[in-house]
């Protein structure tokens, strides 16, 4: 018989918060996370703002020694999991360790060290590159850290698929858990990339937003002068557990998964195409058994490019028909900003809280609304609303494509 799958814990680093109350309380309010840059480094780049993080304490979670020797996307994710284990209660003297795994991914992984280290290899020889370099970068190494910490020895996995990473994570732990095969698993997305070649390159793809001089208005997902995305960091982590497992130990459960869907496009390496997106939250919700009506609340992928936006709002009206119009559809990305691959983290967990508490973030800088895009957006404003279903959309370059589906807990 296949397992039903909850949330007992949740944790979370971004550029609205460091834990998952001040993040949701910032979303409620449609405060924004965007700031300028100061850094001389990036006056020459078309883009200058960003979501980045100012007041996260590393200390908090690793010793002195252990943080120079971390990336910080690894920092980040071990803060968000051991805030998603802490709101667990696991007893981890108890529980068998081999039934329990970490599937953390991201989608640049070590960048900054892999820099540091090119610039120190170039400038002053082999010696001066650190024996920890190789472990400080690759992508693994999230999930490889806080297994270590942890001590959970069952499955590890760290997908790398663009900004579908954090989604693909938490549905391929579902469907671990689901068949049998773990107790539990830590699962979500990390992301540390805020430097100026990243900036530079996203730049030269016209990909970014230029709306320099009011970093606050710059992500406008939907809006009909929306002119790109928002570059942000941090870490969005889960801890999935079987339900009856998670019921036995008298766990707090915070909402279940029912469906995920993953799918490529095979179309183009940077622009969508619909029909990919659609499947995906197709899959998701036959994976649910879910009809299409059910569904109330589309956390979306919504990035605030002019062409990603159109593609997942065609996705959504082929989905969905003319339920599609009485959906509420927004993207959360509007204040946090694009986390690439820590996006999915967070905004599964954004997407939990919107079905805990019935309320539709909204998507802010809505101000000027675009024929092709015409569903429900939550304009400004949240609402609160009956929400017992909800998917959370993520898509990324390659034509990766990943949605979950969360079903209100009921017992």
């Amino acid at each position: 018989m296949e397992r039903r799958v909850v949330v007992t814990g949740y944790g979370v680093v971004s550029p609205l918060g460091n834990s998952v109350q001040e993040l949701w309380g910032n979303i409620k309010e449609g405060k924004s996370g965007i700031k300028k840059i100061t850094s001389d480094k990036y006056q020459n780049i078309n883009t200058q703002i960003a979501g980045y993080i100012t007041d996260f304490d590393a200390e908090q979670y690793l010793s002195k020694k252990e943080v120079n020797k971390y990336d910080l996307f690894i920092q980040y994710a071990v803060a968000a999991a051991q805030q998603a284990l802490n709101q667990s209660n696991l007893d981890m003297q108890s529980v068998n360790k081999e039934r329990f795994g970490v599937y953390v991914g991201s989608g640049i992984g070590g960048i900054n060290t892999t820099l540091d280290h090119h610039k120190a290899f170039l400038e002053k020889g082999p010696k001066k590159v650190s024996p920890f370099m190789v472990p400080m970068m690759i992508s693994n190494m999230a999930s490889g850290i806080i297994s270590i910490i942890n001590g959970f020895k069952g499955p590890s996995f760290s997908p790398v698929s663009a900004c579908a990473t954090g989604n693909q994570a938490i549905g391929e732990a579902y469907l671990n858990i689901k068949h049998g095969y773990s107790d539990g698993i830590l699962a979500g997305g990390s992301e540390a990339a805020i430097i100026p070649v990243s900036f530079a390159g996203f730049s030269r793809m016209r990909a970014m937003s230029t709306l320099n001089d009011y970093p606050e208005k710059a992500s406008r997902p939907f809006d009909k002068e929306r002119d790109g995305f928002v570059m942000s960091e941090g870490a969005g982590v889960l801890f999935l557990e079987e339900y009856e497992h998670a019921k036995q130990r008298g766990a707090a459960i915070l909402g279940e998964i029912v469906g995920y869907g993953s799918t490529t496009d095979a179309y183009h390496i940077t622009s969508p195409d619909y029909e990919g997106g659609a499947n995906a939250m197709k899959m998701a919700i036959d994976m649910g058994n879910i009809k299409p009506t059910e569904v109330d609340y589309i956390n979306a992928h919504g990035t605030s490019t002019p062409e990603g936006d159109k593609s997942e709002t065609n996705g959504i009206k082929s989905v969905f028909g003319s339920h599609a119009y009485n959906l509420k559809v927004s993207s959360t990305k509007s204040m946090t900003g694009h986390l690439f691959g820590a996006a999915g983290g967070v905004e599964a967990i954004i997407t939990l809280k919107s079905i805990m508490e019935d309320t539709a973030p909204p998507t802010i800088n809505y101000e000027t609304p675009d024929e092709e895009c015409d569903l429900d957006y939550v304009p400004n404003h949240a609402v609160m609303t009956k929400i017992d279903y909800a998917l959370s959309n993520g898509f990324g370059f390659g034509g990766h494509n990943a949605v979950l589906a969360f079903k209100k807990f009921r017992g």
